[in-house]
């Protein structure tokens, strides 16, 4: 039987976008087949390993991207997206192996493995696209400021599902319909196409994140709209920007009545 938290450390520690992605299909596969179990509490690396490229730079250093339909400019809007979801990837198995335990439902695992397989598929299907128009992930510079995210909330299940499916990916659903627009403008439908995967399936990770917010809240004794509202305050490093979309918000659970007080 394959442990769970060992093969998510080993998708953390795995350098190669492409070994890291395979490694996070197979466990995701072996725990939907029952091949994988949870058995001990991982041990995850404070840092994900990472490929020598992309130079990584701190988030203000990033060149600005412009507006347009370009073709260097898509690539680039592909790049930083890819390396979201890269990201992503290691987000997702990192909190199975720092934060599972002997008591932790099952459910929760079975969320937050679908939610690091879908991320691989993501990464791979804008990789692709990067190739189809003659690049690759790592031909760009790209920021840390995601993993500072994980960082700072490593002490914290609570304080994680807030930050990363709360804010960071709740942020996702805000801007992507009109990047989604964007490209269909430039006539780029297969990059849409990926886009509106992402979207699709990225409700289902905030919805995913409220739930778990709200479940481990609840157990601790805690008001959950008031639990996530401090960490917030104490945790991301910004504010929260509208126009929101309220809407698919709404559709994973997350009420306006959260976010819209400590909106900027």
């Amino acid at each position: 039987m394959i442990d769970l938290a060992q093969g998510a450390c080993d998708i953390l520690l795995a350098a190669e976008p492409a070994d890291k992605v395979a490694r996070a299909l197979a466990l995701a596969a072996d725990w939907k087949q029952q091949h994988a179990a949870f058995t001990i509490a991982g041990d995850p690396p404070a840092r994900p390993a990472r490929p020598d490229r992309p130079h990584l730079l701190p988030p203000r250093a990033m060149p600005k991207r412009k507006a347009g339909g370009s073709v260097e400019k898509r690539i680039a809007l592909l790049h930083a997206l890819a390396h979201i979801e890269l990201n992503a990837v290691d987000l997702a198995w990192d909190i199975i192996a720092r934060f599972g335990s002997a008591d932790t439902p099952r459910a929760f695992f079975d969320d937050w493995v679908k939610v690091g397989e879908e991320e691989a598929i993501h990464f791979s299907l804008l990789q692709a696209r990067l190739v189809e128009l003659d690049a690759q992930y790592g031909d760009l510079p790209a920021h840390d400021g995601l993993w500072q995210a994980a960082e700072e909330t490593a002490h914290d299940l609570l304080a994680r599902l807030a930050i990363v499916p709360l804010v960071l990916e709740a942020r996702g659903l805000d801007v992507t319909p009109a990047t989604i627009a964007d490209f269909r403008r430039a006539d780029d439908e297969a990059s849409a196409a990926i886009l509106d995967r992402i979207y699709r399936d990225e409700i289902g990770h905030v919805a995913a994140g409220m739930r778990w917010f709200h479940h481990f809240a609840e157990a601790a004794g805690l008001d959950p709209k008031q639990a996530w509202q401090e960490r917030v305050r104490r945790h991301f490093k910004g504010t929260l920007k509208p126009p929101f979309n309220d809407a698919a918000r709404s559709d994973a659970g997350f009420d306006p009545d959260f976010y819209r007080p400590l909106s900027a």
